[in-house]
């Protein structure tokens, strides 16, 4: 069911409504167009505010192309669920896009959001995904959430949650940013762990071994795949992720932190601009 909420304004004079889409709180830009629409999934703790910078860049190149941005189930204005495993965050966005009508979307994921736009793009139907700043090796994370499973459960999450802030080094971003991302951020232990759950659920050996299959689906079907990330990538990282994923380009916009898209809004809108084009290599 979709109901109006109101409409917003972005800086550059581009208008969302925004509304609420199978029960997600929704930013609806523009209208559907031959041009692939765009999708934007933000990270853990944080809302779709975090876009609207970008968005509004983007509206002075692209008027008018239809772009969704929407918080993830818990997050924002958007109801909890009652779970938050992947599998269940990937059927709550395509959900929203079924919904919105939109057809073979431009999946843009900051962060854990990088992973459900990656993972929905082996299942639905897909122009491409734009990464932003989350790492395709997924093993050391995961062993480095299991030597910490007793505190993140117990009293001492909020001081572990402060840790993994201060690594995303949002004191890089322009003040504004800087304050966009501290009012928005929401770290609830319970909805952290229920977005952790399936990497602290089994052993840590494990992700590498489940997401190969996402990456064998994905090197398979040939999808445009863009990585943005907020300082400079390792050669040995590049030369494992030409094995795994050849058509993975890799852009940097250094200096960012954890978030390119708000350190840099313009650079990162002419990202977006780019995928314009991946319509015409999936038709």
């Amino acid at each position: 069911m979709r109901h109006s909420k109101g409409v917003i304004m972005t800086a550059h004079g581009q208008t969302a409504k925004e509304s609420v889409l199978a029960g997600l709180a929704v930013d609806d830009y523009g209208t559907s167009d031959e041009r692939p629409p765009l999708v934007l999934l933000h990270g853990l703790t944080f809302d779709r505010t975090m876009w609207r910078p970008a968005l509004g860049v983007l509206s002075r190149t692209q008027s008018e192309r239809r772009a969704l941005a929407f918080d993830l189930p818990g997050h924002g204005q958007s109801a909890p669920q009652e779970s938050y495993r992947m599998d269940d965050v990937v059927a709550s966005v395509h959900r929203v896009i079924e919904e919105a009508g939109l057809r073979a979307p431009v999946l843009v994921g900051h962060s854990i959001g990088a992973i459900v736009a990656t993972i929905y793009a082996t299942r639905h139907p897909t122009s491409g995904v734009v990464n932003v700043d989350q790492p395709l090796q997924t093993a050391g994370f995961a062993e480095f959430l299991h030597s910490l499973a007793e505190q993140l459960q117990g009293p001492a999450f909020p001081s572990i949650w402060n840790g993994f802030l201060a690594s995303m080094h949002i004191e890089r971003l322009p003040p504004d940013a800087q304050e966009l991302l501290r009012a928005t951020s929401t770290p609830q232990q319970a909805l952290v762990l229920g977005y952790w759950d399936d990497i602290l659920a089994q052993p840590a050996s494990a992700m590498d071994a489940s997401f190969e299959s996402v990456q064998a689906a994905l090197r398979s079907a040939g999808l445009p795949y863009l990585i943005v990330a907020g300082d400079d990538v390792d050669d040995a990282y590049r030369e494992w992720l030409h094995q795994v994923l050849p058509q993975a380009m890799i852009t940097v916009l250094p200096g960012s932190g954890h978030f390119p898209q708000l350190a840099h809004p313009a650079a990162f809108a002419a990202c977006l601009a780019d995928t314009a084009k991946w319509t015409l290599l999936t038709a």
